[in-house]
């Protein structure tokens, strides 16, 4: 009588243990790849911030040096001694409070984000919402000041006739050049806290989307 011989051939134990076998990452891989996007995002935010700080500086140099002294003919054989500076208008005055507000800020934010960097976690979620109100905040004030600062200097270049508003950077070239460099820059700092607010979402996505 023929025995049933029932013995797999090893062949078929290889067979049926291949698809238990799978692609995933191991565990730690993921936490890898996630704190090095981290620290690159912290690495960004620093770097933005110290931008922001230098621009800042920089058009407030250039505003508070924006002055200039230029004889006016004002009759045939007479001129008088008038002196253009930047404390003549309320928009440009309104402009260097915004700039100084913004060096003192990121000063504090830097040293901040810093610290945050070298720690082993990195900058923690509620540091980075904490970040973008602050930036989302400052870069409306910057922003006011520029375009507020930015009309009142249009209209020292071109004037306006309507208003009979006469033009006087035709007179005052060298404050004109400081105020529009200034004002240049603080377009710049805008710019670098839309930057820095827009980072900030971006890894906060990130981390909402691995939770």
């Amino acid at each position: 009588m023929a025995s049933n011989d029932s013995t797999i051939p090893p062949h078929t134990h290889a067979a049926m243990e291949i698809p238990l076998k799978t692609s995933a990452p191991p565990p730690e891989y993921g936490a890898t790849r996630g704190a090095g996007g981290s620290k690159k995002h912290a690495v960004l935010d620093v770097f933005f911030r110290v931008d922001l700080f230098a621009t800042a500086v920089a058009g407030i140099v250039l505003l508070v040096t924006s002055k200039q002294t230029k004889l006016i003919p004002i009759a045939p054989g007479l001129a008088i001694s008038r002196t253009g500076k930047f404390s003549h208008s309320a928009a440009h005055i309104y402009l260097l409070a915004a700039l100084s507000t913004t060096v003192l800020y990121s000063i504090i934010t830097g040293l901040i984000s810093v610290f945050a960097l070298m720690k082993p976690g990195g900058t923690s979620a509620k540091l980075k919402f904490h970040f973008v109100i602050l930036d989302s905040l400052l870069l409306g004030i910057v922003a006011a000041a520029t375009g507020a600062s930015g009309g009142v200097s249009y209209i020292g270049l071109k004037g306006n006739s309507h208003s009979r508003w006469n033009k006087i950077c035709n007179m005052y070239d060298t404050y004109c050049i400081h105020v529009g460099s200034a004002i240049f820059l603080s377009l710049i700092s805008s710019i670098t806290l839309l930057l820095l607010v827009w980072i900030n979402v971006h890894a906060l996505s990130k981390k909402v989307a691995r939770r």
